[in-house]
């Protein structure tokens, strides 16, 4: 009998769906991040991405606990001297609501080619509409 390694053809890739809205941001992150990853299925193969898409719904409503939303700060490098920036998560959030998903999301896939493929399966809306209807995506609850 030989091992089962799914191939790319033979990998059933699902729509889902999270409402984001009064949730924390790392609860979110981590379940969206779980089924990007493909780990919620049988076939799931560390060195293959078998993962699904994932939509995340009312971004910009998500919370951070504690007094993360004054203290956690976003950093990004232009890579010249002295081209650090710093931002506050309030003010990311007021600018760039998704990023705080996004970001979170990010940070807990491979960081490795197949991480950014997975990543590009992963779409993030303020509101709580979406255009990807016509994939019928299934309703996935977030943890409180």
């Amino acid at each position: 009998m030989s091992t089962f390694v799914p191939t790319a053809g033979r990998i059933d890739r699902k729509w889902h769906v999270i409402d984001a809205a009064d949730h924390p941001v790392g609860r979110v992150a981590s379940l969206a991040a779980h089924l990007l990853q493909g780990k919620h299925k049988g076939i799931y193969t560390p060195y293959i991405d078998t993962g699904d898409h994932v939509i995340v719904v009312n971004a910009a409503k998500t919370r951070l606990t504690g007094r993360k939303e004054e203290q956690k700060m976003y950093r990004y490098h232009s890579g010249f001297d002295g081209g650090l920036r710093e931002e506050r998560a309030k003010d990311v959030r007021a600018r760039h609501p998704r990023r705080l998903v996004e970001e979170a999301v990010r940070g807990m896939l491979p960081k490795s080619k197949m991480g950014d493929a997975m990543y590009r399966k992963l779409n993030v809306y303020e509101g709580g509409d979406h255009p990807h209807a016509a994939q019928k995506p299934v309703a996935i609850a977030a943890p409180k």
